[in-house]
């Protein structure tokens, strides 16, 4: 009896037979003779056939059930660069290992959309993620050692991208069609094609189509039109054979395959003719750009701005290092370019080869917008070449320089002459002693350090001015009224006012005399924006450097601190009318070649180990702040002979023992302060930085 019995049995019930049946197999065939013995019937040979596709069925069965749709993507699947813009929405930086940016599909236009599909996968939308004859075409070129070829839908590409890896194997190109099948299933076709647009190489760097957008067009993803879209297709089939602006045989094959694109949208009905027809001049990309670094002062914008998104969101800095993140910035680089020239030049009077006083100059500044925003700052002379951001150092003493905070702690909560007694309230023009090597006092008698000496003020240059008002120590820069008022007004006092304005706490050291002149280390930042508070009318708006924050197109809350009243606009002016005063014929009148509307003043530490010049208009506070650094101790170096200068006026040697901020002159026990401020050679540096920068970013009156 037939095997068959007259029809064809299922490939299951034909494998079920042979085996009951296997030692009835007719083979060799019994009744033959010589070579036709060994030659199977067609029913031997259609059984056969049958195990061998029963088999192969049960194996791919078991294969496929046993492979599932993996938990995590690939690393670079999911990790974006980090895109950092300039406050007029350039690109300013790009940070982390992958040059990618994700955009929701419907940010992608249809019509670019298609030029992908007619490129790479036409049936897209109505296959089941798999094209059996491509994967046989993949598969036979493998086995026969041909040439690689896709073959692949784009649901199959993406799973390679993101969840795979690009080597053509055979176990690696089943695997990948089980996943395609399976995420077919499960996923929606416009998740896919999402996920295939984010995750697709475009070359020069990028990954996903908006970055290729940039980088090929420097536009948006949203702003393509159909032909682009066909150029950037084109891409996907190879990027180094198909990116127009690497050889003239590169620009062939692109002209054509564009061509190629375009046709296949018309022919699939997705781009009339008539629109077609508007296609005829190939849409030339823009050459590669240059590489956007951490070169030169960008790496200290990106640093600063990376800092304040750390400190005023809930973002972890694992999840802010996957990338995806635009972060737009305060930062100006018109003032940025300006400030960094300005430096520059400075540094170009110096000669450290040649002169041991002009070695390891380090300078920080900074611009503060009344409002807050950081509009430029100078953290060295390269991020590469100094990581460390002297603009937000806090190494620096402020002196004298400082000592508007005095005054205006002053002029806000008045003074305290007698232990116990009331405050009284003093004004500008109220008067004291500016004489030099005056004694400091408290409301007990005289300040005694501990080392049993009496504490003397000191002015610079020893000189000796009489009785003085407040207002004119501030002008002249005169030491010994700033010291007697710092703490006839209380220290503690003193330092609330300046954090009320906009310094930070962490900021101060010892409460003794000499912090009224400027013991303090507060960065070029913040300096800058506490003189800005005189500027704002005494409301201080703590500085910031990031105006927005997006991930993946959605808006990231950012925790932003709102305008304090530091102090009343009657204190900010009175305050506001010295510092002008100081640069209309004080010791910062140099800075007046900017314009009438410039208030600052200089400042130097009282053992001239740094010097600084504040200054600002109505529109702009900047800081300016000069310091030697030895490499070795991070110990600051005095400033005298820099430049080849000789001192900048006598500086004061260490005074008593063991006692904190205290230091004179030999011969005077106590003595604080003496460096000269304001007109001393080595104090000019900061305040001809400042000058050169503002002329150059201040528009003409």
């Amino acid at each position: 009896m037939s095997v068959f019995k007259g029809r064809w049995p299922s490939t299951w019930w034909t494998l079920r037979r042979l085996a009951v049946r296997g030692a009835r197999l007719d083979y060799p065939r019994a009744g033959r003779r010589g070579p036709l013995r060994w030659l199977p019937s067609w029913r031997q040979m259609a059984m056969l056939f049958l195990f061998c596709v029963g088999g192969l069925a049960g194996v791919l069965s078991y294969m496929y059930l046993q492979t599932d749709i993996p938990d995590d993507l690939n690393d670079f699947a999911t990790q974006q660069d980090n895109v950092y813009y300039w406050a007029d929405g350039t690109e300013m930086a790009r940070t982390g290992p992958v040059n990618r940016q994700e955009v929701p599909l419907k940010k992608v236009p249809e019509k670019v959309q298609w030029a992908v599909l007619a490129a790479e996968n036409a049936s897209f939308y109505s296959d089941s993620g798999v094209s059996p004859s491509g994967v046989m075409r993949a598969l036979t070129r493998m086995v026969t050692g041909g040439e690689t070829q896709g073959g692949s839908t784009i649901t199959q590409q993406y799973v390679k991208n993101a969840y795979l890896n690009q080597q053509q194997t055979f176990s690696r190109k089943l695997t990948e069609m089980f996943i395609a099948i399976k995420l077919d299933d499960k996923m929606s076709k416009e998740d896919i094609l999402e996920r295939y647009l984010n995750t697709s190489w475009f070359g020069r760097g990028t990954y996903g189509i908006q970055r290729a957008a940039y980088a090929y067009y420097g536009k948006d993803v949203s702003q393509l039109d159909p032909s682009e879209g066909a150029m950037l297709a084109s891409l996907l089939k190879g990027a180094g054979t198909f990116d127009p602006t690497i050889s003239a045989k590169n620009h062939r094959r692109a002209v054509e395959r564009w061509k190629w694109v375009l046709d296949r949208m018309v022919e699939i009905g997705k781009l009339s003719k008539s629109e077609r027809a508007k296609y005829t001049k190939f849409p030339e990309p823009k050459a590669p750009p240059k590489p956007e670094g951490l070169t030169g002062q960008v790496g200290y914008l990106v640093e600063t701005a990376r800092a304040y998104v750390s400190s005023h969101t809930d973002i972890s800095d694992a999840d802010f290092d996957l990338g995806g993140y635009q972060i737009h910035t305060t930062f100006e680089k018109p003032k940025v370019t300006e400030l960094a020239k300005s430096v520059e030049k400075m540094r170009a009077g110096l000669d450290p080869k040649g002169r041991k006083e002009d070695r390891y100059v380090r300078v920080g500044a900074a611009s503060v917008t009344p409002d807050g925003r950081i509009a430029a700052l100078y953290g060295g002379p390269g991020y590469l070449e100094q990581g460390f951001n002297d603009a937000n150092a806090s190494t620096v003493p402020a002196g004298t320089s400082f000592t508007p905070f005095v005054y205006a702690a002053a002029l806000r909560d008045g003074v305290q002459l007698e232990r116990d007694g009331a405050r009284t309230p003093v004004s500008p023009t109220s008067v004291y002693d500016g004489n030099d090597k005056v004694a400091v006092r408290t409301p007990e008698g005289p300040y005694w350090d501990r080392g049993g000496q009496i504490v003397r003020g000191r002015n610079d240059g020893d000189r000796s001015w009489g009785q003085v008002t407040l207002r004119q120590s501030i002008v002249d820069s005169i030491n010994t009224p700033m010291m007697q008022l710092g703490m006839d007004v209380g220290l503690d006092r003193v330092r609330k006012a300046s954090i009320d304005a906009g310094l930070l706490p962490s900021s101060f050291g010892s409460r003794v005399p000499a912090f009224s002149l400027g013991t303090a280390t507060p960065s070029s930042i913040r300096m800058a924006s506490a003189y800005g508070t005189f500027a704002a009318g005494g409301r201080h708006t703590p500085p910031y450097s990031v105006t927005g924050l997006t991930h993946q197109g959605e808006r990231v809350p950012l925790e932003k601190q709102s305008a304090t009243r530091a102090f009343s606009p009657q204190v900010a002016a009175q305050v506001d009318d010295a510092l002008h005063g100081a640069v209309q014929g004080g010791t910062a009148e140099s800075a007046a070649a900017v314009g009438s509307d410039v208030a600052g003043k200089t400042g130097t530490e009282q053992n001239n180990t740094s010097s600084w010049f504040v200054g600002y208009t109505k529109e702009m506070s900047t800081a300016v702040s000069l310091s030697r650094v030895d490499p070795k101790t991070q110990e600051l170096l005095p400033l005298n002979g820099l430049g080849g200068s000789g001192t900048s006026g006598t500086t004061g040697t260490s005074g008593t023992t063991g006692t904190p901020g205290a230091t004179g002159t030999p011969g005077v026990p106590g003595a604080v302060g003496g460096a000269t401020s304001g007109t001393g050679s080595t104090s000019t540096y900061a305040i001809d930085i400042w000058t050169r920068y503002m002329k150059a970013v201040t528009p003409p009156s």
